[in-house]
């Protein structure tokens, strides 16, 4: 399967103990690299974060950004104490008893009692767990993500394998002809020497003169290697490295087609077959 290793995720869930906003955006590159970015009470998922991709892509530089907001105490909740607020009730009775002129507890005077309203405690532990649940989620988004945009680079590799399938047979059949424009050049060239030449070696010389423009070797290995990255594109496992090897491949065969062009159609066949490579080259470098 093509996958892109350009993509980006966000998750984000409400827990009792404040809110967790996981960002993932992963780029392209030559091996896999994870860089985490951790709330200080969540430092110690880093570990388990850089195994959580690991197991989900093979390529990419990826950014991993958790972010966490403790609930506010404005807008928190509170549990009250009702046992802790009989007894600090009862003791200022006994108080009043005892000391007649005591003025009564007020209803804020309780309140400020230590532990008689109770906040949800940071549970760090559970904490982790619902972020790394989280990040499976944004994991599996991110996935998503580079599976569609590694289709459309597919395609658009597909688009110029197309073409230059097409440039490599139009070359091949021009090859026909070349002999004979060889053959009509040379005796053109007698013509204004005003010298004749032996049929037999006019023969000899048309074809050392072909064999040395002969690309047809290179045209056998452009189709093969057209094929091979049409086959890769296929493949179940990341591909990107093969792919950026067989490029390699192409441009080395468009280089020799130039180098050994006797004709200007071949020349600019592989003028066009080099910017389709170069083309293909660029998308190649996104893929994992």
């Amino acid at each position: 399967m093509t996958l892109s290793m350009t993509a980006f995720a966000r998750r984000d869930e409400e827990t009792p103990w404040g809110s967790l906003i996981w960002e993932l955006r992963s780029v392209n590159h030559r091996y896999l690299e994870v860089a985490s970015r951790l709330p200080e009470e969540l430092r110690g998922l880093e570990p388990q974060v850089r195994h959580l991709v690991s197991s989900e892509l093979s390529r990419g530089k990826v950014d991993c950004t958790l972010r966490f907001q403790p609930k506010d105490l404005a807008t928190g909740e509170f549990d009250l104490n009702r046992t802790l607020v009989e007894k600090v009730i009862d003791v200022g009775e006994k108080i009043r008893d005892i000391a007649t002129g005591a003025a009564p507890l007020r209803t804020i005077d309780i309140l400020r009692w230590p532990g008689v309203l109770k906040t949800v405690e940071l549970d760090v532990d559970a904490l982790g767990q619902r972020a790394l649940e989280l990040l499976a989620q944004a994991l599996r988004e991110l996935v998503e993500t580079r599976v569609r945009e590694g289709k459309r680079l597919r395609e658009i590799v597909e688009q110029r394998l197309d073409a230059t399938a097409e440039i490599v047979a139009t070359v091949r059949e021009a090859l026909t002809d070349l002999r004979q424009q060889f053959r009509q050049r040379l005796q053109e060239r007698l013509a204004e020497l005003k010298q004749e030449l032996d049929p037999a070696r006019l023969e000899q010389e048309v074809a050392l003169l072909a064999q040395k423009a002969d690309v047809e070797e290179e045209l056998d290995r452009l189709q093969t290697h057209v094929d091979e990255v049409r086959r890769v594109l296929s493949d179940a496992q990341p591909v990107g490295r093969r792919l950026d090897f067989l490029m390699q491949e192409l441009n080395r065969e468009a280089n020799t087609l130039a180098a050994k062009s006797a004709d200007v159609r071949v020349t600019n066949a592989a003028i066009e077959l080099k910017v389709l490579i170069e083309q293909m080259r660029e998308q190649v470098q996104n893929i994992e």
